[in-house]
């Protein structure tokens, strides 16, 4: 019973990551077509920083659910986006020092990626009465 229940939020989760990733994929491709392979590469490397860190927050969220876990669903949430803030420093960091990107592709995936997280949940809503 338990388990049913937080199974809708992980459904809606891994549609939002499937979402994210399709999206840093195909505009990856896009601009490795039309610019050039260093700006595919780090569109790819920008959104993916984005989409791993989600990852990792959406394992971390939905580890626990039920009234009687309460406590563990509020520690897991809490770490689950400690983890996903330091993930994405550490990538970033990572990807500054030792990968020569392209800053403009790098960003720009990592927004869009980002403003998929914001609005893409709408599409979800269920409107039926």
């Amino acid at each position: 019973m338990v388990t049913a229940l937080a199974r809708p939020g992980r459904e809606l989760a891994k549609q939002l990551l499937m979402i994210q990733l399709g999206a840093v994929t195909l505009v990856a491709a896009g601009m490795a077509a039309t610019v050039s392979i260093q700006w595919g590469l780090s569109a790819l490397i920008g959104g993916g920083i984005f989409v791993l860190a989600n990852a990792v927050f959406a394992v971390c969220a939905f580890a626990f659910s039920g009234a009687r876990a309460a406590k563990k669903v509020a520690a897991s949430f809490y770490t689950g986006e400690v983890l996903k803030i330091l993930i994405t420093v550490v990538l970033f960091s990572i990807v500054y020092m030792y990968i020569q990107v392209e800053l403009v592709p790098l960003k720009l995936t990592y927004l869009l990626a980002l403003g998929i997280n914001i609005c893409a949940p709408v599409l979800f809503i269920n409107n039926k009465k």
